[in-house]
C-alpha cells in the first residue's frame, strides 16, 4: 500500500465518523479520533476510534458483515473508509456504551464535500 496519508503522525480529533450498512443504516461514534503513526514497513498508518452504543453496532451487523465509515476531519477533509476492521466491547445494554477501533484494511477515498453531503443525507441513524 503506498503512503496515501497526507497527514503527520499523531492523534487527531474527528468532527463526524459514522458506520453504515449498504443499504444506509448508520450508527455515529462519539469522541471520534484517529491516530498516524509510521508503521514497521516505514509506511504511515492510522488507527481510530470512539465510543458506540454496542446494541446499535449488533442491529447493523445482524444483515451485513462489513460497515463502511464515513469521516469527518473537518474542512475539505472528508473521507470514506471500506470494511476496515472493527474492534468493540461486549456490553449490549441499552444505555451503555463501549470503546470501538477501526483499522483500515486499504486507503481511504477521499470525498468532495458534496459528495460527503450527499452520502450524508442518505444515512438513517439506527435508534432503540
Amino acid at each position: 500500500m503506498e503512503d496515501w496519508i497526507p497527514f503527520e503522525e499523531g492523534k487527531f480529533r474527528v468532527e463526524q465518523a459514522l458506520l453504515f450498512t449498504p443499504d444506509n443504516a448508520a450508527v455515529a461514534l462519539d469522541n471520534p479520533y484517529i491516530e498516524i503513526f509510521t508503521g514497521r514497513t516505514g509506511k504511515k498508518s492510522f488507527t481510530g476510534g470512539g465510543l458506540v452504543r454496542n446494541i446499535l453496532l449488533v442491529a447493523l451487523l445482524e444483515d451485513y458483515d462489513d460497515l463502511d465509515i464515513l469521516l469527518d476531519l473537518g474542512g475539505e477533509f472528508k473521507y470514506l473508509l471500506k470494511a476496515p476492521d472493527i474492534q468493540a466491547g461486549k456490553v449490549f445494554s441499552p444505555d451503555i456504551k463501549s470503546s470501538l477501533r477501526y483499522t483500515p484494511r486499504g486507503p481511504w477515498e477521499r470525498l468532495l464535500p458534496a459528495d460527503f453531503d450527499a452520502r450524508l443525507s442518505r444515512l438513517k441513524m439506527a435508534t432503540l
